[in-house]
């Protein structure tokens, strides 16, 4: 009894798991197949909702706007969170205080996020209104009503919220590189910015790879934000695959296409994580 005490423990849990994440996920490939409108309809029709799917102009521009988002997001946080702990590394005053401000708006949700850029953005009560009344009557800071730009005040809220968190995964890493390695490319008379770029940075390889994919995956499920910062507008400009999928599923009465939408999401997320995961277990067997 004592031996399988643990797994008794842990089997109500588990099996929570196995019904509520991975039945639904079963469930959902299923609907994705039939011809489900306002409610489920379990008569199959095969690959026909994915084919009105890959059809619509609104989930092209979903897609083309997760690229968009996807890649200027995680690169812009990589970056920005990078160059935060580097100089954090440099042992500047005020350290601590400085990385909680960085690292508070990690803490805080999207929807507020989103909500406070909002009012940033808003051409009427924003910066655009704080700067014109200075006098600079020609300044323009619109993205959020411009069809064009939406997606990129998208990219940079939540630049402003995850680069913290990037900030964070790397200033851990820095601080655990063997400080006899750079004790030693010192005296050989490397300079601080080279030992950056040829000794600490690439022994930082499996963290930079661990911030993109959970960016990564950050930016596939992105929901709120676009619901508190630009709704998806204007029109649909600024819409995201998980707000299409919400869309068609709850508000157009198009339960199959939008659980086909969930299913395409669902593989980009694992062609992400997957490789991921096999590489991370690959290399522990390794070691």
């Amino acid at each position: 009894m004592a031996r399988a005490l643990p797994q008794i423990v842990v089997a109500p849990g588990f099996a929570a798991i196995l019904y509520f994440v991975y039945g639904f996920i079963i469930w959902t490939g299923y609907i994705s197949l039939t011809k489900s409108k306002m409610l489920p309809n379990y008569t199959l029709i095969g690959t026909r909702p994915y084919e009105r799917l890959f059809q619509m102009d609104r989930w092209s521009v979903a897609i083309e706007n997760l690229f968009i988002f996807g890649f200027l997001f995680v690169f812009v946080s990589v970056v920005v969170g990078c160059l935060l702990a580097v100089l954090l590394d440099q042992k500047i005053r005020a350290e601590g205080f400085i990385r909680t401000i960085y690292l508070y708006p990690m803490a805080i949700s999207f929807i507020i996020t989103g909500t406070a850029w909002k009012w940033i953005m808003n051409p009427s009560l924003g910066l655009e209104k704080v700067i014109r009344d200075w006098g600079w009557e020609s300044f323009r800071f619109g993205w959020t009503v411009d069809n064009n730009l939406a997606i990129y005040a998208l990219v940079m809220a939540a630049v402003w919220q995850a680069s913290g968190f990037a900030m964070a995964l790397f200033l851990s890493a820095l601080r655990s590189v063997d400080q006899d390695i750079i004790k030693a490319a010192s005296l050989d008379g490397a300079s601080p910015w080279r030992i950056y770029l040829r000794i600490i940075l690439p022994s930082m390889r499996p963290v930079f790879m661990s911030a993109m994919v959970i960016l990564s995956h950050l930016a596939i499920k992105s929901f709120d934000l676009v619901v508190a910062l630009t709704g998806g507008g204007p029109g649909y400009a600024s819409t995201l695959p998980a707000n299409f999928m919400y869309e068609m599923t709850f508000r157009r009465n198009e339960i199959a296409v939008g659980a086909a939408s969930a299913m395409v999401m669902l593989a980009t997320v694992a062609a992400i994580m997957v490789p991921y995961l096999y590489s991370e277990l690959r290399g522990k067997k390794h070691v």
